[in-house]
């Protein structure tokens, strides 16, 4: 009776545990999510204010590093992975240069090495999302294949911008293509989930909006709206807002 007593302690601990470590994984992911966007956000809106200079996007200059100071802060807090922590490191260093080159006057310089610390923030967020990856249920993968969608379109317009801002690299264009090719490859996701009527009109906007979009995106070469252009996918943002809150609330 003992044994029988001991095996169901062990079990119940081990679920305990284990129920644990899946919340803390669930947290680092999250925050990996959010620094995929926002590492891309962060360069968009740089670009943008190299092309345009105004306060509001110094202002969301700020608000976008300290929203990624407050992941960073909760992976450190949460992981106990030695690999995560190590990589950790790095982008601290990578969130702290950046802070340093907004502080300072734009410049080429500047702006490629805003390219290159975004690369290395969602190389980070990548390898720390994959240590500590579990398996999803139905509602959380369709909750980050929407988190994705949001994370591509601002790596859209990073690289959209960047090819009219002197960047028109060989890499950037293999970069920007690639991210539309995924853009389109979530949406079918997304377009194939059996969704509720209330939410079916919301599927449809979406796919009206980068229809729209996407048109102008895939002819950079000859028509430049950034204004117009960001206008579109943030709107395009808020419809995929809604997708989310709706597998947030129906996991």
């Amino acid at each position: 009776m003992k044994s029988i007593g001991y095996i169901s302690l062990f079990f119940i601990i081990f679920s305990i545990f284990s129920q644990a470590a899946t919340r803390g994984d669930v947290k680092v992911i999250e925050a990996t999510e959010n620094i995929r966007y926002l590492s891309q956000k962060m360069v968009k809106d740089y670009l943008f204010y190299s092309l345009y200079p105004q306060k509001e996007l110094q202002v969301s200059l700020q608000h976008t590093l300290k929203s990624l100071s407050e992941d960073l802060r909760d992976i450190a807090i949460t992981t106990k992975d030695s690999d995560t922590k190590d990589i950790l490191e790095f982008l601290v260093y990578s969130k702290d240069q950046i802070e340093e080159i907004v502080k300072s006057n734009v410049n080429e310089e500047n702006i490629a090495l805003m390219l290159d610390y975004s690369e290395t923030l969602l190389e980070g967020a990548d390898s720390i999302a994959e240590a500590h990856k579990y398996e999803f249920s139905q509602g959380e993968q369709m909750l980050m294949v929407a988190k994705k969608i949001n994370y591509l379109l601002e790596r859209v317009m990073k690289y959209y911008i960047a090819l009219h801002a002197g960047y028109n690299t060989t890499t950037n264009q293999e970069q920007m293509k690639l991210a539309i090719q995924n853009i389109e490859t979530n949406l079918a996701i997304i377009d194939n989930y059996a969704y509720p009527e209330d939410m079916e009109g919301v599927k449809n906007s979406i796919d009206k909006s980068w229809s729209s979009s996407s048109v102008y995106i895939n002819d950079v070469d000859k028509l430049f709206i950034p204004k117009l252009m960001t206008i579109s996918t943030e709107y395009m943002e808020q419809l995929i807002a809604k997708i989310e809150i709706y597998h947030s609330k129906n996991q």
